[in-house]
């Protein structure tokens, strides 16, 4: 019998082999099957690549004693290869781990994970119960519901609760995290409810953790799964649920490698497996929001903090008229109000989004500036570890150099970064104990690990930290936060950057003031009258929403409008942009959509690479990839030359 066989590769098809009488093969089996001089895993997919070539058709080795993918699995990843414009094997891949690891049996590391008899004493206040009751009254068939609630209001012991119970009826749970960072003292509140060890699945787990985790998920033995983006690809064998963790997180988009929306992609996963997902969230995303709006999802909120704490004040600091002496970044004013709360002995955290020193090194004398060779950016200078660095391509060099006069140039550094701030601060408070918090010093999961025991245990008098910190952390004994220089957007080049900005101040100032006590944010900023400063001091996000949404329409742009982008790159500037004209040339014309560019991509060259970019823009209710997947297949391309396609971009660096 012949019989298709899907491969985790480039193609976008499967390949027909012959089956053994003996072999009684469905769609989804995992097989093994000569592929040229290899015996490759495959899946038995459900349809054959038609073709008028006579071929050799090579017979199946043997099946793999291992649970099939289920059709609902196979139905995802097709979807998903269509929408994203991926091949079909490239997506097939990414439920897939190494060759050899689904034969492999874990009988005994996977006890650690079996769900035990819930003894928790957690509670649930009225407003919670009045939460959880919702969710199940919309059921548990395909449903998208949105938890909205204000930091600290206890959403995670809300879905905690949602989760048990569907658990408890023999289904599995995904819950999607946006950083991996977020995974430490998400599983100990985890094992504080489940009272099991947490499966974590994410680019930093072992390779024999993944491979216990997939085993005991396709035969069902793992019944919860925390992960980040990648996790939505596990092949449950009856997931009941998708939890969507702050999802409003632009951390959900992919941008390297294969392109996705990872939040996009988990409620079409749901839609497919005809389960609930719940979106989890502070303030929701734009695109959310417009879905809240029109009623296609539904929405509960959790108005109050857990214990009724309140909400932290919000303080402008007007650099205008507060001038900041020489060489300081920091007001007197600031310092002022935040003495007040040291000496309360509570924490402080000082926020800039720029990891090292300083973003930008120039000489006085001959004005030569830092820039990286591999991208057309200026290297950042990081104190720590005496070095320029490129946070695009981690391209590393020397700070010395020699001047027009044969001397070392004379530097001047432009700018604090997050390690400036520690040293400006050392000087204000010697004797405090002040500590990075950056994903410089998360990169070694232990240090990560003491340092947030460390704060905990109030070891820590002031913190200084990037977005990181904004997202998930819990710092019961955290009182007051610093924006150093409200006025920075390090988000780049992109349609979003405001409603990015509005969502990284409103979680960071959910940090503050957990534990009841009085708490503020105080802003540093020299455009005081700031709608998206204001709109968070009035602490209402919402509004900022609503004129969002006119003006995205107004504009057409998501969500009213859908975007792909055509990014071509290649080492020779002048040919990328001939190839990507001629390219723009031959799109078919379809009706209602607009074809931009090409245009440079504001970061011109990264990693040796010059880059440019055609956008497509069109209405939402149109689905121009089957056209566009034709065209791209027929492209013919120049050596030396990339074409990268991105589905619903989100940076456009």
């Amino acid at each position: 019998m012949k019989v298709p066989v899907l491969f985790p590769n480039i193609f976008n098809h499967p390949f027909t082999y012959e089956s053994k009488s003996s072999q009684k093969l469905k769609a989804g089996d995992f097989v093994k099957a000569p592929f040229g001089k290899n015996l490759l895993t495959g899946v038995i997919w459900t349809h054959e690549q038609k073709t008028e070539k006579k071929i050799q058709i090579k017979k199946i080795s043997e099946k793999i004693n291992v649970p099939h993918l289920n059709s609902s699995m196979i139905e995802f990843i097709s979807w998903f290869s269509k929408y994203n414009l991926v091949s079909l094997g490239m997506s097939l891949r990414m439920c897939l781990l190494n060759k050899g690891v689904v034969e492999k049996p874990f009988i005994k590391e996977l006890e650690k994970f079996k769900i035990k008899k819930n003894n928790n004493k957690f509670i649930l206040n009225s407003e919670q119960k009045n939460a959880l009751n919702f969710l199940k009254s919309v059921g548990n068939k395909y449903n998208v519901s949105v938890i909205d609630g204000v930091t600290g209001s206890g959403k995670t012991l809300v879905y905690f609760e949602r989760i048990k119970e569907i658990i408890e009826k023999g289904f599995q749970a995904l819950i999607l995290l946006p950083e991996i960072a977020l995974t430490n003292q998400f599983s100990r509140r985890f094992e504080e409810f489940f009272s099991t060890e947490p499966a974590i699945w994410h680019s930093a787990t072992t390779k024999k953790n993944k491979s216990i985790i997939w085993k005991g998920i396709v035969e069902g033995k793992i019944k919860i799964v925390i992960g980040a983006r990648s996790s939505l690809f596990l092949p449950f064998k009856s997931l009941g649920i998708i939890i969507v963790d702050e999802e409003h997180d632009v951390s959900y988009k992919q941008d390297i490698g294969v392109s996705y929306n990872a939040r996009d992609m988990a409620i079409t996963r749901a839609s497919i497996e005809n389960i609930p997902v719940n979106l989890v969230t502070s303030i929701p995303s734009v695109e959310t929001y417009n879905n809240i709006v029109s009623k296609k999802y539904y929405l509960t909120k959790l108005k109050n903090r857990y214990k009724d704490a309140a909400l932290p004040n919000f303080e402008i600091i007007n650099l205008q008229k507060e001038k900041l002496k020489k060489g300081n970044w920091i007001a007197d004013k600031t310092i002022q109000k935040v003495n007040y709360y040291l000496e309360k002995e509570e924490q402080v955290l000082f926020f800039l989004n720029r990891r090292g020193y300083s973003p930008f090194v120039i000489c006085k004398k001959c004005g030569y500036k830092f820039e990286c060779p591999n991208c057309s950016v200026n290297l950042n200078f990081h104190k720590k570890i005496g070095k320029l660095l490129c946070h695009y391509c981690g391209h590393k060099s020397a700070l010395s150099r020699l001047c027009k006069d044969d001397k070392e140039c004379d530097l001047l550094f432009c700018g604090p970064g997050v390690e400036r701030i520690f040293q400006e601060l050392k000087k204000i408070y010697p004797n405090k104990k002040i500590e990075i918090f950056s994903s410089d010093t998360l990169e070694k999961k232990n240090l990560a690990n003491e340092l947030l025991k460390k704060v905990e245990k109030k070891q820590v008098d002031i913190l200084v930290g990037t977005q990181l910190l904004s997202k998930g952390f819990h710092f019961p004994k955290l009182n007051c936060i610093v924006v150093v220089d409200a006025d920075f957007s390090s988000h780049g080049y992109d349609l979003r950057s405001a409603e990015k900005n509005i969502q990284l101040y409103h979680q960071l100032s959910g940090r503050a003031g957990r534990e009841g006590n009085l708490s503020t944010i105080y802003f540093q900023t020299y455009t005081p009258e700031d709608e998206i400063l204001l709109s968070v001091a009035k602490n209402d996000p919402h509004s900022f929403l609503k004129k969002e949404l006119l003006l995205r329409k107004e504009k057409e742009l998501p969500p009213f409008y859908r975007l792909i982008s055509l990014v071509i790159s290649g080492k020779n500037e002048i040919l990328i942009m001939k190839f990507a004209t001629n390219l723009k040339l031959k799109i078919p014309k379809i009706n209602q959509v607009k074809v931009l560019g090409p245009v440079l991509a504001p970061i011109t060259k990264l990693r040796k690479m010059s880059r440019c970019r055609i956008l497509i823009k069109y209405p939402k209710n149109l689905f121009i990839q089957k056209y566009l997947s034709r065209f791209l297949d027929k492209v013919k391309m120049t050596p030396g030359i990339k074409l990268e396609v991105d589905v619903d971009p989100i940076n456009f660096n």
